[in-house]
């Protein structure tokens, strides 16, 4: 049963590592602001999702996993949040989305 528990802890630390990769790839390669913001959130919410998932498997049943939960809820409360607020203020301050690959008009 151990040997189960480890081999799932450690895929999904991997698999979370593997997203917060690609998020962080994402954050540098994408053409706009909005874009970027859509690759930060994907960081945020699969990979942290995924690593806190794989702690909680190797911390069992204990305080450690309430305490992970309570981090991956405050996570799951704030992104949406900021990056709604960040979007919103970008539109605010005058940055337009890029359209069909073409720059904003």
């Amino acid at each position: 049963m151990a040997l189960l528990t480890d081999a799932a802890s450690w895929l999904c630390i991997v698999l979370g590592g593997l997203f917060v990769l690609i998020g962080g790839i994402g954050v540098l390669r994408l053409p706009d602001f909005f874009t970027r913001l859509h690759a930060a959130g994907v960081t945020d919410t699969l990979g942290a999702g995924l690593v806190i998932l794989g702690l909680a498997f190797q911390a069992g049943l204990t305080l450690t996993t309430v305490k992970l939960a309570l981090i991956y809820g405050f996570f799951i409360l704030t992104s949406p949040t900021a990056a709604h607020a960040l979007a919103k203020a970008a539109l605010h301050g005058g940055v337009k989305p890029k359209v069909d690959g073409r720059p904003p008009s």
